[in-house]
């Protein structure tokens, strides 16, 4: 090339060639910075759509595997309830054998008959409120809604009979509760042609009272508190006390008075009547100071719920797990209205296989809980696995490869210092023809 100075090809030679090696270094540093060698479409636009699609699956199969545990979160929530419940059946096994046995007393199966009454109604309690997540596992579905209870056939059984009873209230269609007022006499004793007493012990004894009913054709008296008449016959006589009070009504030939020496029995008597709707009966004070009886009644049986656990990144039917949850209530497993009390063990006998039944049932359900969980455990492990290899593909296409992108970057710093040398050297070139003006 001649010596020419007004273009410095040298010059721009070595420019144009710094310019690339500093984009290749920048490429180079921004590779090394983010980890990636696919920062943008550009870089790999084919690698960036392979890879996009791989995180989707990782993606999706990451959480699939946490809704798998989820499931057996469930599960075990589930089965932790029931094996209360069978806990419950075993001991509802003890008693209704005890109480099959001939040496018991009248009053020693009526105290036998309070265990199995709350056993019962606490594995009714367990069935309604066991819970995960917002959602009931054991009260089954009604008409596709999840957890709703209805007391249809509790309402049947009852309206008749308490449709007679002082104060009473329709069935709660929310809780399945009736709440029944309770008469008081505390200020006064009943006439002596309305106390459900013999004429004799008239002669001698009033008593003051609360009442409950009719029900049905029955009215329901406690018996609380006796004094003398004031002219006994004979003279010399003394009060009845309580108890001798209620065995005289209950004697008496009036088949519609019922008289007990205290709330309990008398609530445990009309439990006992209709126990196979009522749960429960307690008593409780009313807005306007009343005493009423609050009665809770069994649930209906709704069908089992259906939850289907998700554990795919497709939305393919085969990528759902089923499982079933039967209500297991107590008149899920026909334990409500048990009954073991009577003179004799007949009914306690009858029982014997009612519980029995109760607990093959209990059993089942645990059984088929423990093949989901087992089944969701592989579960688990093949969608982790798949994510780790899919995870390793996804990295060889996105991830920058350190040690050789190191090895361009130190390259590319060695180009770039001999190129800003040579364009150094490059714009001193043409300074030499100066000289000859000299």
């Amino acid at each position: 090339m001649g010596m020419i100075v007004k273009h410095n090809l040298t010059a721009m030679n070595s420019n144009r060639m710094l310019g690339i090696t500093t984009s290749s270094q920048a490429k180079a540093t921004e590779k090394l910075s983010s980890g990636y060698k696919i920062n943008r479409a550009a870089d790999d636009a084919a690698g960036l759509a392979i890879s996009e699609k791989m995180r989707k699956q990782i993606r999706g199969l990451t959480q699939a595997s946490l809704n798998a545990q989820d499931g057996i979160s469930a599960v075990q929530t589930a089965d932790g309830a029931l094996n209360e419940v069978h806990d419950m059946i075993q001991r509802l096994t003890e008693l209704t054998v005890k109480a099959a046995n001939g040496t018991l007393s009248v009053s020693d199966r009526a105290a036998v008959q309070n265990e199995v009454d709350q056993l019962v109604m606490e594995i009714d309690r367990v069935s309604t409120t066991t819970k995960f997540n917002e959602t009931y596992l054991l009260r089954g579905s009604n008409g596709g809604t999840m957890g709703k209870l209805s007391y249809d056939l509790a309402e049947a059984a009852l309206k008749d009979d308490f449709a007679t009873a002082n104060g009473i209230a329709e069935i709660n269609k929310a809780t399945g509760t009736i709440g029944v007022a309770v008469a008081s006499n505390y200020t006064g004793f009943p006439s002596p042609g309305n106390t459900g007493m013999s004429s004799e012990a008239q002669k001698t004894t009033e008593y003051s009272s609360k009442t409950v009913g009719p029900i049905g054709n029955t009215t329901y008296v406690l018996v609380e508190n006796t004094k003398l008449v004031a002219n006994p016959t004979p003279a010399s006589a003394t009060k009845m006390s309580v108890s001798s009070v209620v065995k005289d009504i209950n004697e008496t030939s009036n088949p519609n008075i019922k008289a007990f020496g205290s709330m309990n029995e008398l609530m445990n008597a009309l439990k006992s009547q209709y126990g196979e709707d009522i749960r429960a009966i307690t008593t409780y004070v009313a807005d306007d100071n009343s005493l009423r009886l609050r009665i809770e009644t069994f649930a209906d049986v709704n069908d089992p719920i259906d939850l289907s656990l998700h554990v795919g990144t497709d939305s393919s039917l085969d990528n759902k797990i089923y499982m079933n949850l039967s209500m297991l209530s107590s008149r899920g497993l026909s334990l409500n209205g048990l009954d073991v009390s009577g003179d004799t063990g007949d009914a306690a006998t009858a029982a014997i296989d009612t519980v029995a039944e109760a607990l093959q049932r209990v059993s089942a359900q645990r059984s088929a809980l423990g093949a989901i969980q087992n089944r969701l455990e592989h579960t688990i492990a093949n969608l982790d696995n798949v994510v780790e290899n899919t995870t390793a593909a996804e990295a060889s296409i996105r991830d920058t490869d350190m040690a050789t992108q190191m090895v361009e970057y130190s390259n590319n710093q060695i180009l770039a210092q001999a190129g800003q040398a040579m364009l150094a050297q490059s714009n001193q070139a043409t300074s030499g023809v100066l000289s000859l003006l000299q």
